[in-house]
């Protein structure tokens, strides 16, 4: 408010005191004379600079902010949209990632699982045969225990009568040595065979 009050006494001065910045030889512009024409090509001057400024290049400022602002305002709309779509493929990618890692547990579970009852029946296999290989054994063993003395008493009826006949140089009946084998076997059958 101040200065426009200011302003205005400033401008009233120079039309009351005409002589204040003038000199007398020349300058036309502070010659009151010629004020009225100054202000009229002024006011035309201005004036239509104003309806330049204000019908031609402001629009096209003005729509070159608008086109400015809309296009920003579409770059967010995308960038938002770009980011909201990024957001769930990462969301896709983490479910994928989760689903592919508990199948692979699974996978594993399942190939563990196989692999441990393969090796169970595998282990029950080997134990089956090795019990039955033990009966096997034990069997040949029982039934060697059984006819070896039967075997031991016949090698050594056929030793003693060729040892016999060695010493004395004719041979001997060998029902006789049969007969003294078998009687000292029958004594000695609990303290070797366990029977």
């Amino acid at each position: 408010m101040v200065k426009k009050i200011s302003f205005h006494l400033i401008l009233f001065s120079f039309l009351y005191y005409s002589k204040a910045f003038a000199s007398d030889e020349g300058m036309p512009q502070l010659n009151p004379e010629f004020w009225i024409s100054q202000i009229f090509w002024l006011t035309l001057v201005f004036g239509s600079l104003y309806i330049l400024l204000s019908k031609l290049i402001l629009p096209k400022i003005s729509d070159n902010l608008e086109a400015r602002k809309s296009k920003i305002a579409e770059n967010v709309e995308d960038a938002e949209k770009k980011r909201k779509e990024s957001d769930q493929k990462l969301q896709e990618y983490e479910k994928t990632i989760n689903n592919a890692k508990s199948e692979a547990k699974n996978i594993f579970n399942k190939a563990r699982e196989k692999i441990l009852r393969d090796i169970n029946k595998k282990k029950e296999d080997i134990e089956k045969e090795i019990n039955e290989e033990v009966k096997k054994t034990e069997k040949e063993i029982s039934d060697l225990k059984k006819n070896s003395p039967d075997k031991i008493n016949k090698i050594a009826i056929e030793a003693s009568a060729e040892i016999v006949k060695q010493i004395i140089g004719s041979e001997v009946n060998s029902s006789n040595i049969s007969a003294i084998v078998e009687d000292i076997s029958k004594k000695s059958k609990g303290k070797y065979y366990g029977n």
